[in-house]
């Protein structure tokens, strides 16, 4: 049975789930908006260009997430995907996911963005598993720190061979699909490394390696 690694924002989603979830806290009037939004901004622009510190973005989130009961932060979700979330779901994405169903591949999605934010994303979409950064709470408080290795660059490898060695998977006929650069420590592990809607630096190295790339969001491409 082969795997099929979905990255999350940008790929099977038309935009950035950790970045929505930001701009969703500042609609609802969580947190300042002028200093809260210059900040989520510039971590967005730092993860385009490859120069984002995942720790200091992870204490960003989750500290506001530790200023609040998990009540209320599950209440805000649920109302951030159905506001956020949903309307952005690649069209194209369904199709995929639906594809890889029919092979008898094992779906999982493997994202940077925190756990919390995702679950109820990779239910909605149906996968098999979910690999993302973790949270570290006590008592269903969170801390405001992060739990374990963060799930980006290198560490989505790290996080993928301990799901693999725990459910019994190997690399063999694997697939991973991406938007980013960010992304190139796992796609060069697969078997089958696809492109989505790639940003321009993986579109280049995808284009030399001849990687498959394709479009979730334009019919055709």
């Amino acid at each position: 049975m082969a795997l099929a690694l979905f990255d999350l924002d940008n790929t099977l989603l038309a935009g950035d789930s950790d970045h929505l979830w930001g701009e969703f806290l500042i609609t609802k009037g969580v947190v300042d908006a002028r200093e809260y939004k210059a900040r989520n901004d510039q971590f967005f622009l730092d993860y385009q260009q490859g120069t984002l510190d995942i720790f200091a973005y992870i204490a960003f989130q989750a500290g506001i997430l530790a200023q609040h009961d998990r009540a209320t932060l599950e209440q805000w979700r649920q109302h951030y995907l159905q506001e956020s979330v949903l309307p952005i779901i690649a069209p194209h994405t369904p199709a995929l996911l639906q594809w890889h169903r029919q092979r008898g591949d094992t779906l999982l999605i493997i994202t940077a963005t925190n756990r919390f934010v995702t679950t109820p994303i990779a239910e909605y979409l149906q996968v098999d598993a979910l690999l993302a950064t973790g949270l570290q709470e006590v008592d269903g408080q969170f801390t405001g720190q992060p739990d374990g290795i963060p799930c980006f660059r290198e560490g989505k490898v790290l996080h993928l061979m301990q799901w693999m060695k725990e459910n019994g998977h190997d690399w063999n006929e694997s697939w991973f699909y991406s938007d980013s650069h960010n992304d190139l420590p796992l796609l060069g592990e697969v078997a089958y490394p696809v492109a989505v809607d790639p940003d321009d630096k993986l579109r280049q190295i995808a284009l030399e390696k001849q990687w498959q790339v394709i479009s979730l969001r334009h019919p055709g491409l």
